[in-house]
């Protein structure tokens, strides 16, 4: 407030993530924004982590309007979601087993790169051969329905793939550790491109957006923009600052809301799960 110039009387209302996620973190925040709230006499309102994700492309292309597709793949979440309004979701297809995120950490850890593995990964893969191994693409055969949806995703395969290969490559004497990240990265990548086109495709969609931290992902970012361009569909991915847990994104999807005459009551507690399509359940 101090760098920007703004007083307490500049602010319309107080914001905080209140779900999902870890209690103990949300409890912190949420505690924080009713304090202020009541000292300044200000609305509060709960954001859902995951609609702050989707907001992130709000936030560098603010013409951005429902309807369209999001694909988001942040930390235990690799999802697609219908943004149908604002503050209208309907969940598409997500992840049966890892998620895109837990995948990379845990290829990392194969690969004995550190955590987290996102990063690592990226960066190796650009000096490695990307068609070097061949690995699967967690092909769903299960019919649709007894919650699962027709687009979902499967990463416990790949990741097994990798161990295997690692076993391998070690007993032949070493890994090829730039070509070994490539090959992954290069599938990862190609399935949530060709997945989230399919699901745009089939719903009469337009747009993709996408939100988390795998959207910084160089792979992901070449592979969705040449399949969208492909199908004449438009891609949006925001800036690099935005991928990862950030403050703006909740600020901007509070703002929304708060545009939209929507407030949370200061009985509002955190909630470790919930889902995207319940966010109006947060406010009154």
């Amino acid at each position: 407030m101090t760098e920007a110039g703004l007083d307490w009387k500049d602010i319309d209302a107080i914001a905080s993530t209140c779900t999902p996620g870890l209690v103990g973190a949300l409890l912190v925040g949420i505690a924080a924004a009713k304090t202020l709230t009541l000292i300044h006499n200000k609305p509060f309102l709960g954001v859902h982590h995951l609609e702050g994700h989707i907001y992130a492309s709000y936030l560098a292309q603010p013409e951005l309007q429902p309807p369209f597709l999001c694909l988001l793949v942040s930390g235990g979440h690799t999802s697609s979601i219908h943004v149908r309004d604002y503050g209208k979701y309907e969940l598409l297809g997500s992840t049966r087993d890892d998620a895109a995120v837990e995948a990379f950490d845990k290829v990392a850890r194969l690969l004995n790169l550190g955590y987290p593995g996102g990063p690592i990964i990226d960066r190796l893969a650009q000096q490695g051969n990307p068609k070097a191994f061949s690995l699967p693409e967690g092909r769903i055969s299960l019919p649709h329905g007894n919650g699962y949806h027709p687009y979902d995703f499967s990463f416990s395969g790949i990741k097994t793939a990798v161990l295997r290969l690692t076993e391998k490559l070690t007993a032949e004497g070493e890994i090829p550790v730039a070509d070994v990240a490539a090959s992954f990265q290069h599938t990862v990548a190609k399935v949530l491109a060709k997945r989230s086109v399919k699901c745009a495709l089939d719903n009469g969609l337009d747009t993709i957006t996408i939100g988390g931290g795998v959207a910084a992902n160089s792979g992901l970012r070449k592979y969705l923009t040449d399949a969208a361009d492909r199908h004449n569909l438009q891609v949006y991915f925001p800036p690099l600052k935005f991928c990862t847990d950030n403050a703006a994104m909740i600020g901007c999807a509070a703002a929304q809301h708060f545009n939209l005459g929507h407030t949370s009551s200061l009985g509002l507690e955190v909630r470790s799960r919930m889902k995207i399509d319940e966010v109006m359940e947060l406010y009154q």
